[in-house]
């Protein structure tokens, strides 16, 4: 079989959201939908490469437990490359659970532990010859996000297994965001985050979109590209800063649209799109899904 171009590292897991279209300030009891479905960021991000025409392979953990096998199955089917998951026969499959209101999202608790305890495993075949090694780095695209461990993502950010890749990184929420501070300085790193995660990242709050991604790049981005909901967003280097604004739609959903964002520019950009148009494709992309036109 042919080895991938496109790697996803990181959270695989079950989706379990709640949505209502009455307002839920805290304590709220309404009446609305609740969907499981296959999430997690790196999921997210390769289910909509594979809608794109791509075929990326999954790192990250399942458990052998009913939940993996239906989750395994599920990617299988979706046209992804399941070859290098980890099946931890100690570990159960990781959850995700969320609260959307009308506002957007109220509440969510990520329980992403088991692939935090998996550690460097997930990451065995790009070190043992299967997908790399330290003398023959990958050399395709990978998309990373900060669900992984403090200490796996540390070393990643230095490893030369990951020197010759084109990288690509996502906090996975604010709360994990400082988690990206270690590739700060990676030559090849694009950072991939909302406004409030950049401000967690750079040490301070900002105004804009377009400032946050230049601080971004003065820190030690090789590139940032940050969103800020319906305002303009940015995408920046050392030498120009492209902003953009999302197009206007009514929201039927959030959890997930961050993850669309950056699959849809990841592709636009692998299809040979410049990256003011690049950048454009992305936010009609995750606009399309926030609205609920594009399947989940």
């Amino acid at each position: 079989m042919i080895p991938p171009s496109i790697l996803c590292i990181g959270s695989v897991l079950w989706d379990t959201i709640g949505r209502s279209t009455q307002p839920m300030p805290l304590g709220a009891d309404r009446p609305g939908r609740i969907t499981m479905l296959p999430g997690g960021v790196a999921l997210n991000i390769a289910m909509a490469l594979a809608r794109a025409g791509h075929s990326p392979a999954l790192l990250s953990v399942l458990g052998q437990d009913p939940e993996g096998d239906a989750l395994l199955a599920a990617c299988a089917n979706l046209g992804l490359d399941t070859r290098y998951l980890t099946r931890a026969e100690d570990l159960p499959t990781d959850r995700y659970m969320a609260i959307e209101g009308p506002q957007g999202l109220c509440a969510a608790v990520a329980d992403a532990h088991s692939l935090e305890h998996a550690g460097a495993r997930i990451l065995a075949p790009l070190y043992d010859g299967r997908l790399g090694g330290s003398d023959a780095p990958f050399q395709g695209c990978v998309a990373m996000d900060g669900n992984l461990a403090p200490a796996v993502l540390a070393s990643s950010a230095t490893a030369p297994e990951l020197s010759g890749c084109d990288l690509r990184l996502a906090p996975a929420s604010p709360g994990k965001a400082l988690r990206l501070v270690p590739f700060l300085g990676h030559p090849r790193a694009v950072f991939y985050t909302n406004l409030e995660e950049a401000g967690l990242i750079c040490g301070q709050n900002l105004p804009d979109a377009a400032s946050a991604a230049q601080l971004l790049v003065a820190k030690g981005a090789a590139r940032a590209l940050v969103t800020d909901g319906a305002a303009t967003a940015a995408d920046a280097c050392a030498t120009a800063c492209y902003t953009g604004q999302p197009p206007s739609v009514s929201v039927a959903r959030v959890t997930g649209a961050g993850d669309t964002f950056m699959a849809a520019h990841i592709a636009a950009e692998l299809a040979g799109q410049p990256r003011d148009g690049a950048l454009q494709q992305a936010l009609r992309s995750a606009a399309r899904y926030v609205s609920g036109k594009d399947t989940a």
